[in-house]
């Protein structure tokens, strides 16, 4: 059995995780700590780099220490210590990879730097209902909004992204427009819950566009338009309206085009992670559109749909089960704040 410590520090969340594996199995899921920035954030209505990263150096030793108490497990039975490497913020990505690298150097333990998304790409295989290769996966968090076609563990091919604003954008930004602070995206989902989703007609941008890429951008400016007409001090009732409004522009998109995805690719199976994936109406519309082709559709747990150590621990676990990790033992490492998931294809790039 092998035992693997990932670390995710790519933003404002710490997460700490140990997952084991054993030959012949999936991988476990021994131990799991994770700390959220977004108290600390919410003053500046967004995240503030430096100050995530002070907060990520303050954070990951003692949860990696909680992590360990949950497993009940010690620093020597770590065989090996991952990271996430990039995309993310610099100085964020610097707190993980380098505690990372120096535990791993103190222990003799080789190290692996993971792809951020390549962790939401394979979270929900720490699910019970685990997916199987081949599958759509639909990637839709804060900054990330992509269909892939997965053949197996580094092995993806990008069928459509957005070109702007991503859905967990145009959540944040439509949220912050109508004064719902911060984060964004959760607010506007929960006051949507009692507002009517045709209340207000917003625009679906590309939505009969033919191909699978995604733009938000012009729908942010449609819900901005909608609220200054409101005049300054829209009633609750109204706003609740325009959130479920807003919302149900962003899910018919999703939906539509991880539908045709689905249909042009020919599988049956689809998987959803990332943030954004944890929206209930998304997972309800997508659940059910993928039913009428006779696809199913795997999600994370939804306490590992947000950035988590999980995922990372995950993602080193399968590449080594595959035997496309690059393991390295020399001490030296790099951050990647810009890496498209195309790159981490097979070995570690």
């Amino acid at each position: 059995m092998m035992n693997v410590l990932g670390f995710e520090s790519s933003c404002d969340e710490t997460g700490v995780a140990l997952v084991a594996l054993e030959a012949g199995h999936p991988p476990r899921l021994l131990g799991d700590a994770l700390h959220s920035q977004v108290d600390m954030h919410q003053a500046y209505g967004g995240v503030v780099p430096e100050l995530a990263s002070r907060d990520h150096i303050r954070r990951v030793l003692p949860l990696a220490r909680q992590v360990l108490a949950q497993a009940g497990s010690t620093l020597a039975d770590v065989d090996v210590v991952a990271y996430t490497r990039g995309p993310g913020l610099a100085g964020a990505l610097l707190v993980g990879a380098g505690v990372a690298v120096a535990l791993g150097a103190a222990l003799g333990k080789p190290t692996l730097g993971v792809h951020h998304l390549e962790g939401h790409l394979l979270s929900p295989f720490l699910a019970e209902d685990a997916p199987e290769f081949p599958f759509v996966a639909l990637l839709v968090s804060g900054g990330h909004t992509q269909l892939m076609q997965v053949e197996g563990v580094g092995r993806y091919a990008l069928l459509g992204e957005t070109i702007d604003d991503a859905a967990g954008e145009a959540f944040d930004k439509s949220a912050k427009l109508m004064g719902l602070g911060y984060p964004g995206g959760p607010a506007l989902a929960r006051l949507a819950q009692q507002g009517n989703p045709a209340a207000f007609a917003l625009p679906r941008p590309l939505l009969h566009s033919g191909d699978l890429d995604f733009s938000f951008a012009g729908l942010k400016t449609a819900v901005l338009t909608a609220h200054r007409k409101l005049g300054p001090a829209p009633g609750p009732a109204v706003l609740a309206d325009l959130a479920a409004s807003t919302q149900a522009a962003i899910v018919d998109v999703l939906v539509a085009k991880t539908l045709r995805a689905l249909k042009q690719s020919g599988l049956r199976r689809l998987v959803v992670a990332g943030g954004v994936g944890a929206n209930l109406r998304l997972r309800e519309a997508l659940t059910a559109g993928a039913a009428r082709l006779g696809a199913r559709v795997h999600y994370p747990p939804l306490h590992l749909c947000t950035d988590n150590g999980a995922m990372i621990a995950l993602a080193a676990a399968l590449r080594l089960q595959a035997g496309l990790a690059d393991l390295r033992r020399d001490g030296a490492f790099d951050v990647r704040p810009r890496w498209p998931l195309a790159e981490a294809q097979g070995a570690d790039a």
